[in-house]
């Protein structure tokens, strides 16, 4: 599955079982030898009361990751289509419908609401809970970068606001590692096409180009926590407002960072590749 050109390899361990997740993620995430995907997501049932299901995430070098925003959307879109073990909320009549799921990850539970039409999942709404936020200044051997907004949205980000995002290369790959990282970092590199404003007024809604270089899997073509914090890091710097489309290589996302409980809200697609079987 993907979600804005951000794919995943997912397994419902609540069906099979994947005795050495890390080393199953190094090798089908191989675009030429294996599968191919920016890693592998284990789908399974919650350990906690306060949970439904629960997520694992591995990225394309093993390492486990805490949270993915994109892969929720996706496991949500799974969880619904596939199998439907829990009561459904209906508004407005037949036409739109609201599921709740709640998503047990390794940065809290978050909160899945479907958008469905018609019996199919068409977008899905992930509450991300509130940003942690820490602003520092960062340097690349002996020149000084551009100054950066660190956000953390269960997993550790570092926004830089740049009229060229094509850096995304060799740059990302650079700060990933930073010694100011010792958790290595997902790093954005974020130009505003719309919506930025020089007054106290911020535009209600901006249009954000962003390219990302992401932790453990290099350039993807999507990532949903890392829209949360470029539109953070936004409204931090007086560049936009609380709400904004992040536009990735992959696709759009909405995001909009609410007053009245802090929370992020990331809104976009989901979509089945293939489904199919390999032997372990």
């Amino acid at each position: 599955m993907h979600g804005c050109g951000n794919d995943y390899i997912y397994v419902n361990t609540m069906e099979q079982s994947v005795p050495n997740p890390q080393e199953a993620a190094i090798r089908w995430s191989d675009r030429h030898k294996g599968i191919g995907s920016d890693g592998l997501v284990l789908i399974g049932k919650s350990p906690v009361p306060e949970a439904d299901f629960s997520m694992r995430i591995f990225n394309a070098d093993g390492s486990e990751a805490m949270m993915c925003g994109n892969a929720s959307r996706c496991i949500g879109k799974y969880l619904y289509e596939k199998t439907h073990p829990w009561p459904l909320s209906v508004k407005e009549g037949n036409v739109y419908q609201e599921t709740e799921i709640r998503l047990l990850t390794l940065s809290g539970v978050k909160i899945l609401y479907l958008h469905i039409v018609d019996g199919v999942v068409e977008r899905v709404t992930v509450d991300m809970g509130e940003p942690v936020l820490e602003n520092e200044s960062q340097f690349l051997g002996n020149r000084v970068l551009d100054k950066g907004t660190f956000v953390s949205m269960g997993n550790p980000h570092y926004v830089i606001f740049t009229d060229d995002v094509d850096q995304v290369g060799e740059t990302g790959r650079a700060l990933e590692r930073h010694p100011a990282f010792p958790q290595r970092c997902n790093i954005e590199f974020a130009q505003i096409v719309s919506g930025e404003t020089t007054d106290k007024t911020k535009a209600d809604h901006a249009t954000i180009r962003t390219r990302v270089w992401e932790r453990g899997s290099g350039i993807t073509e999507a990532c949903g926590t890392g829209a949360c914090a470029t539109a953070v890091a936004a409204a931090l710097t007086g560049k936009a407002g609380r709400k904004s489309d992040i536009v990735m290589d992959g696709g759009v996302l909405s995001i909009e960072w609410r007053k009245a409980d802090n929370h992020v809200y990331m809104t976009g697609p989901a979509e089945f590749v293939f489904d199919g079987e390999i032997e372990i």
